[in-house]
């Protein structure tokens, strides 16, 4: 049996007045243990999150900001926000930062309330070609409220073509441009992104939020360096940190964004998380995750190579970041949902993906999305990439092999016994 750390007073009570979950929570500390997640957008906080989440700052609330809030007794919270906040700026190199959004569809639609009206256009990445729901997708809130313009990469490339993006920008004078992705495997050209924007005088919004904490680590280009005007980016997934999201911007659009978060989108600010994203900040800052987030891209890579000479079919062909999105009908015959189902058989995590130009629904579309950030945060190198990667192609070429599948997930337990989740102990 595994747990997190935590205090015994607090796991005998909870064991005592709620045992159903406490079973529960006992069950998933040892799935994650003896299995791994390589879903992109999943990581292993860092152990300092954990006390945080679950410090007396739960107690407490804060509406307003450091220095003008509404309720008393908020010298402490006051202190760790601007800590939180002054790290925000010092990590991304930008002039404003409001720590405050409770997740990333929060944080974005605060970008969109605070700096555009109501049917104003935006010109974003679509989904099924890489863009996230918060882009503008027509089943979204944001989708009805603003004029979405969406752009796609090219098939069979996979890449963006940025002379397509500039036309379409020419066509619809968007008054924001925006870049970002939740299954794109490529870096993207910030630069040419900005270059199209000024072209049309729009502003630049980048949603970094699957690789925030590789642009903290130095691993990946920083939209900010090229003049972006505001960037948001969700603190937990390649951060480590804490659910949730921040925004950094030009300090010209910091009052709207300000007023765009509170009161506009949301009331009180979650201080425990505020407090561990103020943690997960300063660790970000240190030589060490620097190492660990070009190490989530040099394992991307030799995953992405091992997969590719097993027959995979990679979008794109391969990864410059810490994704890849693997088109599991062509080779393996199989829909993105029967991947997943027979992957968490052999005790590996991934999640179904829509292919660009998916001809199939996103309950049952053409591929899968996996990635490298939780395995790298339990120590894993290129080495343990070519056996996950041997392990998920055996898996998928024999799905309905019950023998084949149970000797494979004794093979994950085998590697993840050398490989801990950080903050989680054995107690057997």
């Amino acid at each position: 049996m595994h747990n997190f750390a935590r205090s015994t007073a607090a796991s005998d009570c909870l064991r005592a007045s709620d045992p159903d979950l406490f079973a529960a929570l006992r069950a998933e500390e040892n799935r994650q243990a003896e299995g791994i997640e390589m879903i992109p957008s999943e990581n292993y906080c860092f152990p300092e999150v954990y006390p945080l989440l679950g410090s007396v700052f739960n107690n407490k609330y804060s509406e307003g900001y450091p220095g003008r809030r509404y309720y008393g007794g908020q010298e402490n919270t006051d202190r760790i926000e601007t800590i939180a906040r002054d790290r925000a700026k010092a990590l991304f190199r930008a002039e404003y930062a409001n720590v405050q959004p409770l997740g990333g569809s929060a944080m974005n639609q605060a970008v969109y309330f605070g700096l555009l009206q109501p049917g104003d256009t935006v010109l974003a990445m679509d989904l099924s070609h890489g863009g996230h729901l918060t882009h503008g997708a027509p089943v979204s809130h944001m989708g009805k409220v603003f004029r979405f313009i969406r752009y796609k990469s090219e098939v069979p490339s996979g890449r963006i073509d940025l002379e397509k993006v500039r036309a379409l920008a020419l066509e619809h004078k968007p008054k924001m441009v925006l870049c970002g992705f939740s299954s794109y495997p490529r870096e993207l050209d910030y630069a040419g992104f900005k270059r199209i924007a000024d072209e049309v005088g729009a502003l630049t919004f980048a949603d970094v939020s699957h690789i925030g904490g590789l642009i903290a680590g130095g691993a990946l280009a920083n939209p900010m360096d090229v003049g972006f005007d505001v960037m948001s980016t969700t603190t937990h997934k390649s951060l480590r940190g804490p659910r949730g999201g921040l925004i950094v911007a030009k300090q010209k659009f910091g009052a709207a964004l300000d007023k765009s978060v509170f009161p506009g989108l949301q009331g009180g600010p979650h201080m425990h998380q505020v407090a561990a994203t103020a943690t997960t900040l300063l660790l970000a800052s240190s030589e060490s995750f620097k190492a660990y987030a070009r190490q989530v891209i040099v394992n991307a890579k030799r995953l992405a190579e091992v997969l590719v000479a097993g027959g995979a079919d990679l979008v794109t062909g391969g990864t410059d970041n810490h994704m890849m999105v693997v088109t599991t009908t062509q080779t393996f015959g199989l829909t993105g949902a029967e991947s997943e189902t027979t992957l968490d058989e052999v005790g590996i995590t991934v999640n179904k993906q829509l292919i660009p130009d998916d001809p199939n629904p996103p309950l049952r579309p053409s591929g899968i999305r996996l990635g490298t950030p939780a395995a790298t945060a339990r120590g894993m190198d290129e080495a343990a990439m070519e056996t996950l990667g041997g392990i998920v192609l055996r898996a998928l070429r024999a799905p309905k092999d019950l023998a084949t599948l149970q000797a494979l997930h004794a093979e994950t337990k085998a590697l993840c016994a050398k490989f801990p989740v950080p903050g989680l102990v054995d107690d057997a």
